[in-house]
């Protein structure tokens, strides 16, 4: 049985995006959908509550009711599940995702920074989930997939990657394109020698872009030959590359991995980039 899409609610604009977001690619996929709120108001029970404990609990209620009334106008046909989890919202999303076909969430939580800043908890589960996580943010056109197109950012470990796969299977849903980019850059240090071969240094490097992005779409291309792919490079720092063309995207698929000594999930500069600029939602899908 498939996986349901969780989705992070916490009652404000960017959540409830996330959440409209959310039923869409549930009805698309044929999943369930599971709506979380998390509070810690339980965590007082039985050690003398603070009088304002019930007041919480009846909010969490209202959160997650309402959410559940939204979802269920947008689309009566989604099954429809909700929980109020009493942990900190990185920590009971983070142990959720293990349960997820992939954890949804707004850009922006509440407070004075929500209109400047991507929401601390949407980038930490980011950063840190060894699951996929999508971050829903961007213009109208893309978050109502009305430019039928699906961007998957090719990295150096992009060959069989879940990633890979994760973008595939969007766009073959969608019935819509997969853009599969490379960016790449000719280094400034390239020697005298390189720059007299006959195609020139910055030829090597897009003809060693274009040979991974072809290694990288090559397997599932075959599995999902209904799907039509676009396979670009383009000069330029990735990052940068990324987010001009999310402007043109229903979605931006990321790939991200562990490194050893470091605590959770190293984005990276173009993880980071995507999650703060992009035009489309990012969905950043870590290798296992």
């Amino acid at each position: 049985m498939e996986l349901p899409l969780v989705v992070g609610v916490d009652g404000s604009d960017a959540g409830l995006r996330a959440l409209d977001w959310a039923v869409d690619e549930a009805a698309r996929h044929g999943l369930p959908l599971r709506l979380v709120h998390a509070c810690q108001w339980e965590r007082y029970e039985g050690v003398a509550p603070p009088e304002h404990a019930p007041a919480e609990q009846a909010i969490a209620d209202s959160v997650v009711g309402n959410a559940a009334d939204r979802a269920a106008r947008r689309n009566p046909e989604v099954e429809i599940s909700v929980q109020v989890l009493a942990d900190d919202p990185v920590t009971a999303l983070l142990r959720e995702a293990p349960y997820a076909t992939a954890v949804v969430l707004g850009s922006k939580g509440r407070g004075e920074f929500a209109d400047l800043l991507l929401g601390s908890v949407s980038l930490s589960v980011a950063a840190r989930a060894t699951h996929p996580v999508v971050v829903v943010r961007g213009d109208k056109a893309g978050l109502e997939s009305g430019h039928d197109r699906v961007l998957l950012g090719v990295g150096d470990t992009a060959q069989g990657s879940p990633a890979v796969r994760f973008a595939f299977r969007e766009a073959e849903a969608r019935g819509c394109v997969l853009d599969a980019v490379r960016a790449w850059r000719c280094p400034a240090y390239e020697t005298a020698d390189r720059a007299e071969r006959a195609a020139g240094p910055a030829h090597h490097y897009e003809q060693q872009a274009s040979a991974l992005v072809d290694a990288a779409v090559a397997e599932e291309a075959e599995e999902h030959p209904t799907v039509h792919v676009r396979r670009t490079t383009v000069e330029g720092p990735a990052h940068k590359v990324l987010i001009r063309r999310s402007a043109a995207a229903d979605l931006l698929v990321l790939g991200a991995r562990h490194r050893h000594g470091h605590f959770g999930l190293q984005l990276g500069r173009v993880g980071h980039a995507a999650l703060h600029h992009a035009a489309c939602p990012v969905v950043v899908v870590p290798r296992r």
